[in-house]
């Protein structure tokens, strides 16, 4: 260890030598120069090494492996994690930080964090029954004619979804109507190419997810923020900045990030401006087969009579986010012209995880996942709450997966969020939501999939005090 992963430390710093060397070792791993399975050196050699006591030492590796970054194997010693979450790479360049999405889009194909969004929960899938029906579904594929799938998406799943969100969603579609898509930001591109919105006004919540902002950045479109509050979308605010613009995007199920929904005087005024103004709706249907309280709102294409709202939903949140797997239910005068930019532009997505999914939906499975899911979010949120009903912050419940922690005027929640995450964490810094922030929109999103029971007490503990440092550093 001494020669590619050197440490340095402060005597004279505030920080403690324990902390410095936890520090330091992870970032050797979140920097790839400590790899999965690597060896760290015994609590003796480091110690002589570093001129520290082995209680120090010691002290630091426990440090690690509460946050899942090393395993302890007896004789065999301390190891690296084969799975460590891993710690967000160091700066680059000045400025390099404001282009990482807020730190929640650069950990791919690596293990969630404690607290981090978007991701379900990964201790509770049914894994050996979710192999048996890839198993079966590739025997299937293999033995179909060799010939072009149909890029709309295979009918069986195009039947099943249409099924399900009958029940679940309230919207009546036809299995004509629903276009299997590459997951959700496929689905986004889909309707921004085939409504042709490139180069037009949209209104956007304020909050709402980065990603999706950065997708219509990205098509030239011309983002007006529209403020939330405990109703939904202010489409009163919405006419008066853009009576014009030619699309709103909305989460009216589950307002992302703050979980409120649409209230039924909104919805119909949205509907109504949409009507009026021959405007399309978005409806990103963002975790609303996930209410966690009473039955979910219908969906806003539910009760859309004018033929303007369009609905996308995905698998990521339910299933996996590994199937890359979404759903566009188009209104019944675009499906002749979304067909043409499906087989054209955007088709579905190959047809072996599309069986896959079907099979889970056709024989039940799907529905008893999600009552299975509810469950556990349920009590998750509840522990977390518990466990910071005294924080330093404002905690509030949330509609969806997760809790707010309002953190006080002017703290920087992105530098919280980003220390977090070499602790082995993964918060979200609600600042980063917002198109044009003001210092009372700080805060922390935290999600309660993924929360070790062992460790929550610890992650907790470790959160507050960053939250205490930061308030600290502001008021000094």
């Amino acid at each position: 260890m001494t020669d590619p992963f050197p440490l340095s430390l402060d005597r004279a710093s505030g920080t403690s030598l324990t902390r410095q060397i936890r520090d330091g070792i992870a970032a050797a791993i979140g920097e790839g120069r400590l790899k999965p399975g690597a060896r760290l050196p015994s609590w003796r050699d480091l110690a002589a090494q570093l001129g520290v006591a082995r209680g120090t030492v010691r002290a630091a590796y426990n440090g690690l492996v509460d946050a899942q970054l090393a395993v302890t194997s007896g004789s065999a010693g301390t190891h690296v994690a084969d799975y460590a979450p891993v710690p967000p790479r160091p700066r680059a360049a000045a400025g390099a930080e404001e282009t990482r999405l807020a730190g929640m889009f650069d950990r791919f194909s690596t293990r969630p964090l404690p607290f981090q969004m978007g991701v379900p929960a990964q201790d509770e899938f049914p894994f050996k029954l979710w192999s048996r029906l890839m198993a079966r579904a590739a025997r299937e594929t293999a033995i179909v004619p060799t010939s072009y799938p149909d890029p709309r998406g295979e009918p069986e799943l195009r039947q099943e979804i249409a099924a399900y969100l009958a029940i679940a969603r309230g919207i009546s579609a036809a299995p004509a109507q629903i276009f299997i898509t590459n997951g959700f930001s496929g689905a986004l591109g889909f309707v921004i190419q085939a409504l042709a919105l490139a180069g037009k006004t949209a209104w956007m919540e304020e909050p709402g997810y980065p990603l999706s902002r950065k997708a219509l950045e990205l098509s030239r479109i011309d983002i007006v923020p529209v403020r939330t509050d405990h109703e939904g979308l202010d489409v009163a605010q919405g006419i008066r900045s853009a009576p014009g613009a030619r699309l709103a995007f909305v989460t009216p199920g589950q307002q992302a990030p703050l979980g409120t929904t649409l209230s039924l005087a909104r919805r119909r005024a949205l509907l109504d401006w949409a009507a009026g103004a021959q405007s399309w709706i978005i409806e990103d249907d963002y975790l609303s087969e996930l209410q966690l309280k009473g039955r979910a709102t219908p969906a806003l294409a539910a009760v859309d009579q004018a033929g303007r709202v369009i609905h996308i939903g995905t698998f990521s949140k339910t299933i996996s986010p590994v199937l890359r797997l979404g759903f566009i239910v188009a209104p019944g005068e675009l499906v002749a012209h979304f067909g043409d930019v499906a087989a054209a532009l955007s088709p579905a997505p190959g047809p072996q995880i599309q069986r896959a999914v079907t099979l889970f939906m056709r024989e039940g499975h799907y529905m008893r996942h999600l009552r299975r899911m509810k469950r556990l979010y349920a009590s998750r949120r509840d522990a977390l709450r518990s466990r910071l009903g005294n924080s330093v912050a404002s905690v509030e419940a949330m509609a969806g997966l997760g809790l707010l922690l309002r953190l006080p005027e002017g703290t920087d929640d992105r530098q919280i969020a980003r220390e977090a995450q070499g602790l082995g964490m993964g918060p979200a810094a609600l600042s980063a939501w917002y198109k044009e922030p003001r210092p009372t929109d700080t805060g922390l999103v935290l999600s309660v999939t993924n929360l070790p029971d062992k460790r929550l007490a610890y992650y907790c503990a470790e959160l507050e005090k960053l939250i205490r440092k930061a308030v600290a550093s502001r008021a000094s």
